[in-house]
Parts: structure tokens; C-alpha cells; sequence
């Protein structure tokens, strides 16, 4: 069974009036109530800001082998270059078999999930895009694909850090405008103001016996009352904090649109996400991690672990366009990217090693999608990266930049991706 498998089991009743989700939320009222008031107060908005967009970035760790997630079928050189994983064409006498998005690219059946949100337009494609940088270091290409310069320098903080920097905030009053969703804080939100790293939404506050946790807060607020800011206010935001998600009922959190999210880790982060999201506390951007997309050996395109890997980030992505549009909540934006591709061929365990150009999928309201976006440059020798991998045409930066600058009120390209080598152009990603 998932770890999470806890949330979802039981009657309607015990999940919405679990002991659980008593105490916390009881317990929250409580503590905000006793709080001293100098503590920022914030109420939930009456209603969501539609002129901008939230922001959900999703960052597929390991390196996504693009030509898998989306198969070139036109290109004869794609099956000579891969005898043993590559994709069947639409056409062919298979199971495996690619489902057709245009005349030249296609879904592998573990993406199909995501059918409906391609063919309603929601769903946007971008292939043979990137960040221009020769290295194969994952530790590298991340650190530039989450920084967002290809060159290497000084800059630590992420773009949507900077976005969030250059931004007012949706809701003046707002304590948390950001949330990474794991262990440590993405690269991508560093720097980012009002922004947590928080391991599981439905479990943030103080550690320790739920009996005394009202008396810790208070003895934490009393604390640190006599002192002046920032220290103050970085205290009365993380009290403030604790109380707003604790306010919010992500146990018993129902999708909307008859939506099912898969009952695994990525499945149940998508899920709080959209609770998250429909609380309308001012959060403007949740970055979330899937890891695994590192396939040196036994890939398993059609049938193994990629599969498998392909299956949970469409299924959950397909569950979360459903229940947003199902809730009326058109206004977001979620982008899925990786740090680079994988080699144009397959080696000798039947996997593929790192590579450069990759692929990014857009989803939201007012992405221009039911489409695949790319200016493709072909998988002949003399087409390849290094004469091994698919070559980049798209600058990633220039899709993040339409999104934030067209649905997020970002108007300073130049403090979200500062690097003199990048010169914003309009892909039409958004109509």
C-alpha cells in the first residue's frame, strides 16, 4: 500500500470527522483565538483572483527521455536509432502502439490519461526545448534549468523566486504566497518572499503531543512579541501559517468532477495541491518534485519502469485537470519540465544515457494547447546534439516567461531570467 494510502480509505464520515482533522482543526481555532495581536491576522479570500494565474511547477528529476514521452513516429531515424524501446508507430499491429496528438508526434499509452486535457486545448506540448549548456552533470543541468541562465555565475535564487520578488502579492495580507512541497526548498522558489518548503500539507505544525501544541504556540508567540522585525514578523508569519493549513481539511479533501488521483506520493502532492489551491489563502506557486527519470538500464518504455513513471505523472495530471475545471478554476497554470533529454539511441542495457534537448508540457485555461509546439530538428546524424542527442530549438525561459508575464502579472523579463543571453520571444503559448 502507498504511505498514503491512509487518507483514502474509510466511510465519508470518519474521513471528514476523523479525531484527526477534530483536533487539528478545533485546535487551530483555538490557538488563533489566543494568539497576542501583534500576530498578523488573515482571513480566507471570499473569492479567488481570476486575472492571475497560480502557478504550479513541476520538476521531473533524472532527465525525461523526451522521444519516449513523445514519439516522434514520422522519423524513420528514431526506430533505426532504437531498435528494442522504441514506440510503435500509430499505425502498427501493437498493444504498445503511440496514439497519434498530429500528423508527426504521438502519446506512448502510459500518457493517454492525458488525451482529454490535449484534445479540450489545455494541453500544450513543447519538444526539442531546453537550456543551452553542454554539460551532462544532473547536478549541474539542474542548478541552471532551476536558476534559469545556462552559464554558470553566482545566482542562486530560482526564477519563480524572483517572480514572486518582482510581483505584489494576489492577496496583500497573504503569509504563505509559495510552497515547495517536500524535504528542502526547490531551487526554483529560492529566494521567493513568504515561501515554505513543507513535506506534506496535511501535517504542518509543531511536533510533539497535540494536548499541548495550543500552549506551545502561544509560549512561541509570547517569545518572540519583544522583538523587533524581521525576526517578529518572520515569527508571526510561520504561528500564522501553521493555523491557515491547519484550517484547511486535506484529509477529507473531495475532488471534484468524479477526478481520482493515483494513491501515490506525486498522486497525493497533486491532490493537497488542489485543496491548497481552492482555499484561496493568496498562495500563488506550489513546486513539486517527481524523481526517478534516470534510465541508464532496462528503460521500459512500453511495459517497465518509465512506463510506470509516465502512467503516475498522466494519470495524476489528467485527476488535477479534471478537478480543477470541474471546480471552475481555469486560472492555473502547471508546467512540467526536466533538467535535459536522453541520447538519440539506446545503449547496451536497453536504456538511454544523458542527453540535451528535452520537452516541456503546458497545461492551464489559457494555454494554446491541443497541439505540439516545436520547430523539430530531425534525428538524422547530422541533426544531432553532439552527433548522439536530439538538439534544443526552443529556450524553455521563453514558455515560463509568456506564462508569468500573460497570466501572473509579471512585467519585468529581465529580473525573472536576468542572463544577457536570453532574449524573450513570443511562442504563442498563451492565446
Amino acid at each position: 500500500m502507498s504511505q498514503h494510502d491512509k487518507h483514502d480509505c474509510g466511510c465519508g464520515e470518519y474521513q471528514q470527522v476523523s479525531r484527526r482533522n477534530f483536533m487539528r482543526v478545533g485546535g487551530s481555532m483555538a490557538i488563533a483565538a489566543a494568539m497576542p495581536g501583534w500576530l498578523p491576522r488573515v482571513a480566507f479570500a471570499d473569492s479567488h483572483a481570476a486575472d492571475r494565474d497560480v502557478i504550479v511547477s513541476i520538476f521531473l528529476r533524472g532527465g525525461v527521455d523526451s522521444l519516449t514521452m513523445c514519439v516522434p513516429f514520422n522519423e524513420q531515424s528514431y526506430y533505426s536509432l532504437r531498435p528494442t524501446i522504441a514506440i510503435p508507430p500509430p499505425d502498427a499491429n501493437s498493444s504498445d502502439k503511440a496514439t497519434a496528438l498530429d500528423d508527426n508526434f504521438g502519446f506512448p499509452q502510459d500518457m493517454t490519461a492525458l488525451m482529454d486535457a490535449y484534445d479540450s486545448g489545455d494541453l500544450l506540448v513543447v519538444h526539442a526545448c531546453g537550456l543551452e549548456n553542454p554539460t551532462r552533470s544532473h547536478f549541474e543541468a539542474m542548478h541552471f534549468m532551476e536558476v534559469g541562465e545556462g552559464n554558470p555565475g553566482t545566482r542562486f535564487t530560482g526564477w519563480l523566486g524572483r517572480h514572486l520578488q518582482s510581483t505584489a502579492p494576489t492577496l496583500e495580507a497573504a503569509v504563505l504566497r509559495a510552497v515547495g512541497i517536500g524535504y528542502g526548498m526547490p531551487r526554483t522558489l529560492v529566494g521567493g518572499p513568504e515561501s515554505l518548503a513543507v513535506s506534506d500539507l496535511a501535517d504542518f505544525g509543531l511536533d510533539g503531543d497535540f494536548r499541548t501544541e495550543q500552549g506551545r504556540m502561544q509560549a512561541l508567540a509570547a517569545m518572540y512579541e519583544p522583538y523587533s522585525d524581521p525576526l517578529k514578523t518572520a515569527a508571526g508569519n510561520t504561528l500564522q501559517t501553521i493555523d491557515l493549513l491547519q484550517q484547511i481539511n486535506f484529509d477529507g479533501y473531495k475532488p471534484k468532477g468524479k477526478a481520482k488521483y493515483p494513491e501515490t506520493d506525486f498522486g497525493y502532492a497533486l491532490k493537497t495541491t488542489a485543496a491548497l489551491i481552492k482555499a484561496d489563502i493568496g498562495v500563488e506557486a506550489i513546486a513539486i518534485d517527481l524523481e526517478g527519470w534516470d534510465t541508464h538500464e532496462e528503460q521500459g518504455s512500453a511495459n517497465g519502469y518509465m512506463a510506470s513513471l509516465m502512467r503516475d505523472l498522466s494519470r495524476t495530471l489528467a485527476a488535477f485537470h479534471k478537478d480543477m475545471w470541474a471546480s471552475n478554476r481555469s486560472d492555473v497554470a502547471t508546467m512540467c519540465m526536466t533538467e535535459f533529454g536522453r541520447n538519440a539511441f539506446e545503449n547496451g542495457s536497453r536504456g538511454t544515457d544523458h542527453g540535451h534537448g528535452a520537452l516541456m508540457l503546458a497545461m492551464g485555461g489559457s494555454v494554446t494547447g491541443g497541439r505540439v509546439l516545436t520547430e523539430w530538428p530531425g534525428l538524422q546524424k547530422k541533426d544531432l546534439y553532439d552527433g548522439q542527442d536530439l538538439e534544443i530549438t526552443i529556450d524553455y525561459r521563453n514558455v515560463i516567461n509568456e506564462i508569468l508575464s500573460k497570466r501572473a502579472g509579471n512585467t519585468t523579463p529581465k529580473e525573472l531570467f536576468p542572463d544577457k543571453g536570453f532574449k524573450p520571444k513570443d511562442l504563442g503559448v498563451i492565446a
